[in-house]
């Protein structure tokens, strides 16, 4: 709480400082103003007062000019400030998350009716019995009478557990924003809700949240796989939740690997932030399985990624899995800023390829910070002495937030030459960027290629990727 007080002290300057400044001023244009002096002062960590002085005698136009080019500098400089997102600043002692129990452990747990006589209800009663098992009707039902709307109420989301009977929402196309190259990606609508507390995680968007969502039949996605199955296609959870988070308790993985056993054409990835590899190395698999882990530099881990595994750890366990005959895959996303960035990414991937060999990888992916204009204000609340929103974040082609298309075009390369050091035929895509970001990066597997593993095609080429990436 020591931080939130720091900024909302912060913040409670900043307004007298406009006020007595600009006493003037409608309230939308107060509200732009107080915007941008609270964010210069809190990223160059200067007094509200010395950045505002000798402004009372301008017109607001020319202020806001000014505190523009100050706290976009580099955008100014190059004329990337065609819009900007400037909403009311607001900071709530409520919202704030304050992390007292590290371990997971919800002290209620919901289980629909249907899902009642559950293998997964058994294991969630005999991992969590100390908890309050309560039996609903359905989520939906539930719905109608707990809504949870503010961010206090999704800070306390891992106190509550939900397992369901999933009727017809297993299956999803990837969300890929609008105007962005696609990567053909498929979900396996795997839980939904994290145990983790990233600073920049986009299911902050949805603080409706009751809390962590488990459904008890996979095996209704395993009987209804063949509807929506095409050969060569890649699928994976990961999207709405940590794909092994829970495994020694949810023990989602065992069916999974043993059902796509049967279907050696098709690629799936569990994408994850933890080490739950357990049950992962004590299972056969058929090679079609992918283990893929995203990964920052341990400074971003510490200030940003709450409640997760080491960077350390990551790799250790990617290692074990390449050592049980898995292929790996890496996100690096997202990619966040910071002096010495590059430095500090550059030991990330010199970590990876001396712990695993590059025809153990099925694929990279690179992707910058973004996320839509609503999450930059539940960051602010949840976290307000976070250092990610101090960047330069404006909305871009697709309206989300984004550091400017110049510097993603420097980290991409960035990030590009520093895997090819390591080999040159490594499966590397962009992830949710704009074509004419792939035309200007080109990276090291073009736009074209990539439905050549993620469509038709993989069912051939998964096999023998390890062999071109030597």
């Amino acid at each position: 709480m020591q931080t939130y007080r720091r900024e909302s002290e912060r913040l409670k300057n900043t307004v007298s400082d406009v006020e007595k400044t600009f006493p003037r001023l409608g309230v939308n244009k107060k509200q732009e103003i107080i915007r941008l002096l609270y964010e210069i002062s809190k990223k160059e960590n200067t007094l509200p007062s010395s950045i505002i002085k000798d402004m009372d005698s301008i017109d607001f136009n020319t202020a806001k000019q000014r505190l523009l080019r100050r706290r976009f500098p580099n955008s100014y400089i190059n004329n990337e400030i065609s819009r900007t997102y400037l909403p009311k600043l607001r900071l709530d002692k409520k919202s704030c998350l304050d992390i007292k129990n590290k371990r997971f452990y919800p002290e209620t747990i919901f289980i629909e009716k249907a899902a009642q006589g559950s293998r997964l209800a058994e294991r969630f009663r005999k991992s969590f019995p100390q908890a309050s098992f309560s039996e609903i009707k359905s989520l939906k039902d539930y719905l109608k009478t707990h809504r949870n709307t503010t961010v206090s109420d999704y800070n306390k989301r891992r106190g509550t557990a939900f397992i369901t009977y999933e009727n017809y929402d297993f299956f999803k196309t990837c969300p890929c924003t609008k105007k962005a190259i696609g990567c053909g990606y498929n979900i396996f609508n795997l839980s939904f809700g994290c145990i983790f507390e990233c600073t920049f995680c986009y299911l902050q968007e949805y603080t409706n949240s009751p809390g962590i969502i488990f459904p008890a039949n996979i095996d209704n996605f395993f009987r209804e796989f063949s509807s929506y199955k095409r050969k060569g296609m890649r699928i994976g959870t990961g999207e709405f939740s940590d794909s092994l988070m829970l495994d020694n308790i949810t023990e989602y993985s065992l069916p999974i690997v043993e059902f796509f056993r049967k279907h050696p054409d098709v690629l799936f990835e569990f994408k994850t932030k933890s080490v739950n590899i357990e049950n992962l190395l004590k299972i056969d698999h058929s090679g079609n399985i992918v283990i893929a882990w995203s990964l920052n530099p341990q400074s971003i881990i510490d200030e940003n990624e709450f409640l997760s595994t080491s960077l350390l750890q990551r790799i250790s366990a990617a290692k074990k899995c390449s050592q049980a005959g898995y292929r790996l895959a890496f996100h690096f996303d997202p990619v966040i800023y910071f002096d010495g960035w590059k430095k500090e990414y550059k030991k990330v991937v010199d970590l990876v390829f001396s712990s695993v060999k590059p025809n153990d990888i099925a694929w990279i992916s690179i992707g910058t910070l973004r996320f839509n204009p609503k999450v930059k204000q539940v960051i602010e609340d949840r976290f307000p002495g976070n250092k990610i929103l101090d960047q330069e974040l404006l909305p871009d082609f697709d309206n989300k937030l984004r550091y400017p298309a110049a510097l993603r075009q420097n980290i991409y390369k960035a990030m590009l030459e520093m895997l090819s050091r390591h080999s040159k035929k490594l499966p590397v895509y962009l992830c949710m960027e704009s074509s004419s970001m792939w035309k200007k990066v080109r990276p090291l597997w073009p736009s074209g290629a990539l439905q050549d593993i993620y469509s038709g095609r993989c069912h051939t080429q998964h096999k023998a990727l390890g062999q071109h990436m030597a």
